[in-house]
């Protein structure tokens, strides 16, 4: 396991993307609590509408407000944020073109579901846009009301397409305030402001499309961050024993006759049970390990999570972040 980078430290907006499955939205609030920690203020953000976050935190659904939803050790806090894009374009009406009453009068007639058809590439440029209006916004005394924001991107497989939307949208708008609102977009995520982390699983697919993720993210001149790996399991067994165990040719009388030192005097049924376990255990640590070594390849920062046997609740969250922060997460 590699450590975080001063580099990733200067970065004040954190995507989060992984394949689906792989406990992004886990390791996202997981982030978030380690960046708050020593008495930071961090925003937690969703875009997917799936209320992920309150769900996580044993909390009712968020509405289209920042609500502070944890504690972090050191007097950090832990605000969140469930960005609705017909909020944010109500909002953004207000904000450029003074329309909040007709705004309300848009959206009971539909308007905005047709705006956002017709201009698919909008939908992504409104969340994109309250996600740079929260990292740049500042307090009465000119500092950055929030010192990091973490958001949870979409998949790997949209990442890209979701982050990259509002310079496609740049070019389409010549002048006005969706120009300027794309561009400045545009300009935190191709930052060195902005750093994309990775969510993997140790299995051969996630690892495989965690990889070509990096790639289009290295095309796309947007800057991966680090890779966490999320779940990975303790390793039990010495090295040298590892191959024998995968390729079953434990010695079962040997098994029993270690266990008996041990004061352990067990039926055959079960000793037998814990052979099969045991073999099971070792090809999944080789499996791990072949698809560590293909990890590799990204050359990037590799922090990894345990697995959590007990489930994810917010204690657990707490641990993992503990985890996150003995890596150098700051």
């Amino acid at each position: 396991m590699t450590s975080w980078t001063e580099e990733l430290t200067r970065a004040r907006l954190h995507v989060v993307s992984g394949k689906g499955g792989t406990g992004k939205t886990t390791v996202a609030a997981a982030l978030a609590l380690a960046l708050a920690t020593g008495g930071r203020r961090v925003l937690l953000v969703e875009v997917e509408g799936r209320q992920g976050i309150a769900q996580l935190f044993d909390r009712a659904p968020l509405p289209y407000s920042e609500e502070r939803i944890a504690s972090a050790p050191g007097g950090g806090e832990v605000h969140a944020l469930a960005v609705d894009a017909e909020a944010a374009l109500l909002e953004y009406l207000a904000m450029f073109y003074n329309l909040g009453f007709a705004g309300r009068t848009l959206r009971k007639m539909g308007a905005i579901e047709f705006a956002t058809t017709l201009a698919p590439g909008l939908r992504d440029v409104l969340l994109t846009g309250k996600v740079k209006e929260c990292v740049n916004r500042t307090g009465p005394d000119g500092r950055h009301l929030y010192d990091a924001v973490v958001l949870d991107a979409p998949p790997t497989g949209r990442v890209v397409k979701f982050l990259d939307v509002t310079k496609a949208m740049a070019d389409l708008a010549k002048v006005g305030p969706i120009k300027g609102q794309s561009e400045g977009v545009v300009r935190l995520l191709h930052s060195g402001d902005t750093a994309v982390h990775l969510v993997a699983l140790l299995e051969e697919m996630p690892v495989r499309e965690t990889l070509d993720a990096v790639a289009d993210l290295d095309g796309a001149d947007l800057r991966p961050g680090a890779v966490l790996v999320n779940r990975v399991q303790p390793v039990r067994l010495p090295a040298r024993s590892l191959p024998v165990a995968a390729e079953g040719r434990l010695d079962e009388s040997r098994v029993r006759a270690g266990l008996q030192t041990a004061g352990l005097d067990l039926d055959e049924f079960t000793v037998e049970g814990l052979v099969d376990e045991t073999v099971e255990h070792a090809i999944r640590v080789q499996s791990q390990q072949e698809a560590k070594e293909l990890l590799g390849e990204s050359d990037l920062p590799t922090l990894e999570l345990p697995d959590l046997t007990d489930g994810v609740d917010v204690a657990a969250l707490y641990e993992l972040a503990e985890t996150l922060v003995a890596a150098g997460v700051r």
